[in-house]
């Protein structure tokens, strides 16, 4: 079983990775176009950000949220044994197809060590323990092992799981748990709704009103926060909330969140 540390991005062990080998498009979040395994040219030699501390007021705030769970580290020290992509074609094509496996892989081990740390789950606790341990070995293959991986395979049986562990710790939550899962809710006015243990799994909560909103033990794998209003929210409990999902919503020092998260610097202190 991974040391949940080592699910934690370390820039500093890593070869720029995300700036080299994923795309992004000219958008809200990005501001230019950029193909797959082409460097962006804020990146520095040292392979560090030149513009880090003013990515989203030069329009790059997609990086700002982009998380990828401590696969850069692993591709970089681990499985390409510390060499980088510089070195040549013969490195950097295949160390570009093995990243985005292994940051969904690790996302994957992500919710699963968190899936092992609700006592309400416990039932499943030693089928996601195996999941776990074979989910952790496909991330240590070789680089060709690694990029073969059938990640949508993996993925179907790891949610499977997940979504039985959620369903455990929600069944302890009092009251009626309404049933969000994949809903549009761009916008939503839900200030100071009652979404205590809800399923909210998918859902697109893009720039909605929850302020004040009861979100404790909600089921918030996969929903889409970006700009959502959480000012005065409770999250206590959230279920496989992750810091990307925090840092691309709004909110204040009233909003309660998981222990395990932090409320991003950037997040206003609540009207006097």
């Amino acid at each position: 079983m991974p040391d949940k540390s080592a699910l934690k991005a370390d820039c500093g062990a890593c070869f720029g990775l995300c700036c080299v080998a994923l795309p992004f498009a000219k958008s809200a979040d990005f501001a230019v176009d950029k193909p797959a395994g082409r460097p962006c040219g804020n990146l520095l030699a040292d392979f560090r950000c030149g513009i880090h501390t003013d990515l989203r007021e030069r329009g790059f705030q997609g990086c700002t949220v982009f998380d990828c769970f401590g696969a850069g580290q692993k591709v970089s020290q681990e499985t390409f044994g510390g060499r980088d992509w510089r070195q040549g074609p013969e490195v950097s094509g295949p160390m570009f197809r093995v990243f985005p496996v292994m940051r969904q892989l690790h996302e994957l081990l992500w919710y699963l060590a968190e899936a092992l740390e609700m006592p309400a789950a416990a039932s499943v606790h030693p089928e996601i323990r195996k999941a776990l341990d074979e989910t952790d070995a496909l991330t240590r293959g070789g680089p060709d092992e690694v990029a073969a991986v059938d990640v949508p395979a993996v993925r179907e049986k790891v949610n499977a799981l997940l979504l039985r562990a959620s369903e455990e710790v929600r069944r302890t939550v009092p009251g009626r748990k309404r049933n969000h899962r994949g809903a549009d809710l761009i916008g939503a006015r839900l200030n100071g709704a009652g979404l205590r243990g809800a399923n909210l799994r998918g859902a697109y909560l893009i720039a909605a009103d929850l302020r004040k909103a009861d979100l404790r033990a909600a089921d918030l794998i996969g929903a889409d926060l970006r700009d959502a209003d959480l000012s005065g929210a409770d999250l206590t409990g959230a279920l496989f909330l992750t810091q990307a999902q925090v840092d691309s919503a709004r909110g204040d020092a009233a909003t309660r969140l998981p222990e395990a998260l932090t409320a991003p610097a950037r997040w206003t202190p609540p009207p006097a």
